[in-house]
């Protein structure tokens, strides 16, 4: 299915897609992707910061990740990758290590919202929050289906890979949309696909052992598809026109 334009709409239509997206990625990971002892949750809180879906190691932390599901070792397949081997994270000398009551948390799934990007303090305490989730051995996977703002001139990867490596990310010509999965540990690897309204959404890795290079794919386009499936013709129908209803076209 073809990525649609969400900036036609309000903020609040985006949300309302945004909470049906995540539970439906949730479910599919839980269904036939994540291996034994990991289970993902969706909308929990990470202390005092809040993510879309976490993937939650209900083992103890000395035992291995085991068999099921869809995990690979294979290298991903996505058109960039950035690397990184300094220690930038110096300066966050109180690590900590981020616990769910249901065992520690191993990697988290973000979906960018308008409001993660309209002010200077938002979009920064958003790149922090991702900072920080890779510092404390967290992998982290970003949706970002908006195009930049003044404050990202170069999308969400760009505002992030400023702070951790040398590399400056440039979008290629006719893309300005993101998806990046970062991979924690010793180097920091960043696997970025940039899109276009109209694209297909491919899969992406979300690692969940930096030692193994443990990832699973997840599948946005079929869950992409699922919740547009299911939303409300008028909803639909606002965000391929960008007329809502019972406006006036002009």
């Amino acid at each position: 299915m073809p990525l649609h334009d969400w900036t036609r709409v309000p903020a609040g239509l985006f949300h309302d897609f945004h909470q049906s997206w995540s539970i439906r990625l949730k479910d599919k990971l839980n269904a036939d992707r994540l291996p034994d002892g990991i289970v993902a949750l969706v909308e929990q809180r990470a202390g005092p910061r809040e993510t879309d879906v976490l993937a939650v190691e209900t083992r103890g932390e000395d035992r291995d990740i085991e068999g099921g599901g869809l995990a690979t070792m294979e290298a991903p397949a996505t058109q960039i990758v950035h690397r990184c081997d300094k220690d930038v994270y110096a300066r966050l000398a109180n690590r900590i290590v981020l616990r769910h009551h249901l065992g520690r948390i191993v990697a988290v799934i973000e979906i960018v919202s308008p409001g993660n990007k309209d002010t200077r303090a938002a979009l920064s305490a958003f790149v922090e929050k991702t900072l920080q989730f890779v510092a404390e051995d967290i992998h982290v996977l970003i949706i970002d289906l908006f195009p930049p703002s003044p404050r990202d001139p170069r999308g969400i990867h760009g505002a992030i890979w400023d702070q951790i490596g040398h590399e400056t990310f440039a979008f290629p010509p006719g893309k300005d949309r993101t998806l990046v999965s970062y991979e924690s540990g010793d180097e920091q690897v960043a696997y970025i696909e940039p899109l276009a309204v109209g694209d297909s959404l491919p899969d992406m890795p979300l690692f969940l052992s930096s030692e193994l290079n443990l990832h699973v794919p997840v599948p946005l386009e079929p869950t992409y598809e699922a919740t547009w499936a299911a939303t409300p013709a008028e909803f639909r129908k606002a965000v391929e026109t960008g007329v809502l209803p019972g406006d006036t076209p002009g």
